[in-house]
């Protein structure tokens, strides 16, 4: 049985389980971070409004309008948007993951720090600045398209007891659908896979807009977050590469 286990498992089981307990530590991380974010109520909607200010001061706050032409555009889009933001956090991310796990594994663990440090510098973010996403200040004209137009929303019990509600700023979407984006047009071999994953983080980028949950301040933020987490992987690893240089070097 261990053998055959061995062959479906690119490096074998106990590393596949042993890459699902990171994941699973992550999510507790996740969940305890979420604790403390929840009481800064408050501060999260004055650090909403503040983004909305600051938007409103560029003259760029046009998620609004994004809502309205999705909204008025028929139950496929609002349905297309509405599931693209539920789908492209986790199940999109974790399919990708897998596939790159076993099909393409010596990609794997680079990806997974990609990942997962990009995920863990949003949390610090979310516990030292907690903010409200647009859907809660419907007084400025932003609509819960997930509340409107579908049953499975964010007043949802499960949901609510899963979720960060004030987790906007940065928008791991954005960061999250960046990486496994830009990672899978790489790796995958038909061009129209590629195509699909490198359109696959602006879809997300407007969805999680169109849909009431993001500001263009936290997609860009997000960004910035997963681009910061590629860089200090790529020094980390620059480091790590230039010290056994240097030490052969010295027993000359």
């Amino acid at each position: 049985m261990k053998a055959r286990l061995g062959r479906v498992f690119p490096r074998g089981w106990p590393d596949f389980a042993l890459q699902v307990g990171i994941w699973l530590g992550f999510a507790l991380a996740y969940q305890v971070a979420r604790g403390v974010a929840d009481r800064g109520a408050d501060e999260a909607l004055r650090n909403g409004q503040q983004v909305i200010d600051i938007q409103r001061a560029l003259h760029a706050l046009f998620e609004t309008d994004l809502e309205q032409v999705v909204l008025g555009s028929g139950d496929f889009l609002v349905s297309a948007v509405n599931w693209t933001y539920w789908l492209s956090q986790f199940p999109v991310l974790g399919v990708g993951l897998l596939w790159i796990y076993f099909f393409r594994n010596e990609s794997f663990l680079g990806v997974r720090n990609w990942v997962l440090l990009t995920n863990v510098i949003a949390l610090v973010g979310y516990v030292a600045i907690p903010t409200a996403p647009p859907r809660m200040f419907p007084e400025e004209g932003f609509v819960d398209t997930l509340l409107v137009a579908s049953s499975f929303n964010h007043e949802s019990g499960l949901i609510q007891l899963a979720s960060n509600p004030y987790a906007a700023m940065p928008s791991v979407h954005a960061a999250d659908a960046l990486v496994i984006g830009l990672v899978m047009a790489t790796l995958v071999k038909s061009p129209v896979a590629k195509l699909a994953w490198a359109l696959w983080p602006a879809w997300v980028w407007f969805a999680v807009m169109a849909s009431g949950n993001h500001f263009w301040l936290d997609i860009a933020a997000g960004v910035a977050v997963a681009l910061a987490a590629a860089a200090i992987l790529a020094w980390v690893g620059s480091r790590r590469r230039v010290a056994p240089a240097v030490a052969s070097s010295r027993r000359w």
